[in-house]
């Protein structure tokens, strides 16, 4: 049976993208705004979401970092998704037709020195999904748009040029989240665990939290800190360390970081993604 993953954006955009990489035989649900991807889920109008929670160039995606520990959903899995910006047109248009640029600020951005050794005149959008929408319901052969091949493929533009970032590296995680905690296989072997605390008022704390990870040779991949609700005075950690919690070395290194904390709670135990 044919399930719904939400996303953040228009039909076309790169977490449209990610979706079709993790959930190739569902169907995409296109959301206004994070909140509204994570409702969806939420109340089962999908049955997964796919949200992006790092760039390569922009680090992280702080709304979800807000977002997620507060939702009640889990992480499932996660995408690492080669960011390729390309050039769309109307079709019959040529480069020798192309004045004028319209994307996402972020994107515009990411492609400076085509756009300069093009001479092409910039026009900002809401995204870049939408801006191909846009170029192809307005028709005009002297604008092209900057986005996904697959926003290309949706609003029957032509690919112009492919490629044109200025990084190479661009990339972006993408988590999926669901109701429901979804335990990995036994024959799955690169596992990850995603979870956030808060550690207790008292010297060293953080320090003490951290050392029963390194005495127990669990490696942490990722540590965050973010304040709570505006205050200077409460902040809370997102890591990701690989392993499984019924691992023995990590067990040990959550009994040593609850002694250190007073909140506490994993967000996914899910297999690692291809980088």
């Amino acid at each position: 049976m044919t399930k719904k993953i939400a996303f953040q954006g228009e039909p076309g955009a790169f977490s449209h993208a990610a979706v079709h990489a993790l959930f190739p035989h569902d169907e995409a649900l296109p959301c206004v705004t994070f909140e509204d991807t994570i409702a969806a889920v939420q109340s089962g109008a999908a049955d997964r979401g796919v949200v992006p929670v790092e760039n390569s160039l922009y680090g992280r995606i702080t709304d979800i970092y807000h977002l997620l520990p507060e939702s009640g959903l889990h992480i499932t899995g996660e995408h690492f998704l080669r960011v390729e910006m390309n050039l769309l047109a109307v079709p019959g248009a040529t480069m020798a037709d192309i004045k004028s640029v319209q994307s996402l600020s972020v994107a515009l951005g990411q492609c400076r020195k085509f756009i300069s050794e093009h001479h092409l005149t910039t026009i900002n959008g809401g995204d870049t999904a939408g801006s191909a929408r846009e170029i192809a319901e307005r028709g005009d052969k002297s604008v092209a748009a900057i986005a996904s091949r697959l926003a290309g493929e949706i609003y029957g533009l032509n690919l112009l040029a492919p490629n044109i970032e200025d990084a190479a590296h661009n990339t972006t995680r993408f988590l999926a989240i669901s109701r429901t905690a979804e335990e990995p296989a036994p024959s799955v072997e690169k596992v990850k665990t995603t979870f956030v605390f808060r550690v207790r008022n008292v010297p060293a704390a953080l320090y003490k939290a951290m050392g029963g990870f390194a005495t127990n040779g669990v490696n942490m991949t990722k540590l965050e800190s973010y304040m709570l609700d505006g205050s200077f005075t409460a902040t809370q950690f997102y890591a990701d360390v690989e392993g499984r919690p019924t691992d023995r070395s990590l067990q040990l290194a959550f009994e040593e970081l609850q002694f250190f904390t007073d909140h506490f709670h994993i967000l996914g135990v899910y297999p690692a993604g291809k980088i």
